[in-house]
């Protein structure tokens, strides 16, 4: 199998994971891809897959050790014979000591001494995933220049089910092909991005929101970023802001009032918008300054509408922007989503259906439906949100001249 990975030097590092064990058929896909690849690996991967076997798969001799008996492994070279790094399971502790700068092992070492471009695929628990600490971990990494290849979501080693998982080998090897692909078609376009909820203030305790996460935005965002956009990221109140690439400029706000003024301040100097934030149709008309106590059986609480940001922008929108909106209906679903699609001179619009299982809401999967002013329509199939980030930006490149989507 020839392709953009063929004669490309790929040095995969192997940390001490469950998930050490996809990392054999990671690297035999590589090879397929026509790939060479060479297997370093620390101590504690040895006791999950045997540098037997890697070495076997590979026809090249793997190192575990800074000292072989009397030989010396030298680090520098496989660093500067690499044409990529990949660190695929990434541990905690050992994302650890990359952000920390330690080189105590062959992994370390080889990190420190790359002069190639460095992507870590993590694997651990879905508590140590959450952990502030490794958060952090993940975001000095990033600032570093390391690029993060997302967990997935399902059942981990321990039996819990949640974030946390290695990608899959066949997901890695995807983006490793995108990144060795063709100059990114985005390169010096500005793209304004909402994501998130928004949450409308009631009094000092109470507010109104809705079930929005980001995690479609997120993704976005960073599907965005591997195709060379320079993104604005406007994002409501979500809990997680951490893995957001600090390549990616973001504008944290709360209420709809407040995505409003930074989505439109933004939107001139923008060549395309995509507007994937859930925000709220309705504010409360008055704001209480002290805790509203309960009187009584019911409570009246008059609402007004927010301001539209996708009318806004659609109006505003000039020849050579284009503007992606998300419609997320209960019912009538392809008509009500139309009617918005023309109301607000979108130029695409995706369809989100609460009634598709492992669609909307608290999910890492999405299954969607690109509705187009022409009529037309396309239908994805439920998939995980990166990939769905992924033909999403592939759809909006497909409406302009700025370059073929891959």
């Amino acid at each position: 199998m020839n392709g953009v990975l063929q004669n490309k030097k790929i040095l995969l590092a192997v940390t001490g994971s469950i998930a050490a064990y996809k990392s054999a058929l990671l690297a035999r896909m590589l090879q397929r891809h026509g790939a060479e690849v060479r297997i370093v690996m620390t101590p504690s991967a040895a006791s999950f897959v045997t540098p037997l076997t890697f070495s076997t798969l590979t026809d090249h001799p793997v190192s575990v050790h800074m000292m072989e008996g009397d030989q010396w492994n030298n680090h520098v070279e496989l660093g500067l014979w690499a044409d990529l790094l990949l660190i695929a399971p990434l541990t905690a502790n050992t994302m650890a000591k990359m952000a920390s700068g330690l080189a105590d092992n062959m992994v370390g070492a080889v990190y420190l001494s790359a002069k190639c471009p460095v992507f870590v695929a993590p694997a651990m628990d879905l508590d140590m995933w959450k952990h502030p600490a490794t958060q952090r971990n993940l975001v000095q990494l990033q600032r570093d220049g390391v690029t993060y290849i997302p967990v997935e979501h399902g059942l981990l080693a321990s039996g819990l089910s949640g974030d946390g998982r290695m990608a899959e080998p066949q997901h890695i090897v995807d983006f490793l092909i995108r990144h060795f692909s063709e100059e990114p078609a985005l390169i010096g376009k500005k793209i304004l991005l909402t994501a998130g909820p928004t949450k409308e203030p009631i009094d000092p305790v109470r507010f109104l929101s809705n079930h929005s996460t980001g995690t479609m935005g997120k993704a976005l965002a960073h599907a965005l970023l591997q195709k060379g956009a320079e993104v604005h990221l406007v994002l409501g109140p979500v809990c997680d802001r951490t893995a957001i690439a600090p390549q990616i400029n973001t504008y944290p706000v709360s209420t709809a009032q407040e995505m409003f003024e930074q989505a439109t301040f933004l939107f001139p100097s923008m060549d395309a918008a995509i507007m994937a934030a859930a925000v709220a149709d309705y504010t409360p008309a008055r704001y209480s300054d002290a805790k509203i106590k309960k009187a009584g059986d019911d409570l009246q609480l008059p609402l007004q509408r927010t301001k539209d940001i996708a009318a806004a922008l659609g109006k505003a929108k000039k020849k050579g922007q284009y503007l992606v909106g998300f419609a997320l209906e209960t019912e009538e679903e392809e008509k009500n989503a139309r009617t918005k699609l023309h109301k607000k001179n979108m130029d695409l619009i995706v369809l989100n259906s609460l009634r598709e299982e492992g669609a909307g809401f608290g999910t890492s999967t999405n299954k969607v439906t690109l509705l187009y002013p022409d009529g037309t329509q396309k239908n994805i199939p439920l998939k995980s949100k990166r990939e769905i980030a992924v033909d999403i930006v592939d759809a909006l490149l497909a409406l302009t001249d700025w370059g073929t989507a891959e």
